[in-house]
């Protein structure tokens, strides 16, 4: 039998490590099989993680990809939460999606586009509509 110190449960630390605001969210994402430990997909929050592991996952439009280095042992603050784990994805690795180009945006401040200029927006977001 593993030793519980070596190990912790995936939802558990994804809430230690805060990835997730509560347990009940971690497990409900890890439900959902979003989440590749060691580049094998995982569907149970009770997968055991241990120190070396790598997770790959998506979180707020976002390609994540960590490398566990401690399991921990609570929720701390975040200065304690960043030593659990080593962030291996790059910083411009981001979905995007259709909607994300700048034609679409307006400054702040100028209002809503009228009927006009809404279906302008719309040919250049979708031009085969």
């Amino acid at each position: 039998m593993k030793n519980s110190v070596d190990t912790v449960r995936l939802d558990k630390w994804l809430w230690f490590a805060r990835f997730c605001k509560t347990r009940t969210q971690a497990n409900k994402f890890c439900r959902e099989g979003n989440i590749r430990v060691n580049r094998e997909l995982v569907a149970k929050p009770n997968h055991l993680l241990k120190p070396e592991d790598v997770l790959s996952f998506i979180l707020r439009k976002r390609i994540l990809i960590i490398r566990v280095i401690s399991v921990g042992t609570r929720r701390g603050p975040f200065s304690e939460a960043k030593n659990l784990y080593q962030d291996l994805s790059g910083s411009d690795k981001t979905l995007r999606n259709k909607t994300s180009n700048s034609t679409g945006i307006r400054a702040a401040g100028s209002g809503r586009p009228t009927k006009r200029e809404r279906r302008a927006i719309d040919q250049l977001n979708d031009p085969f509509k």
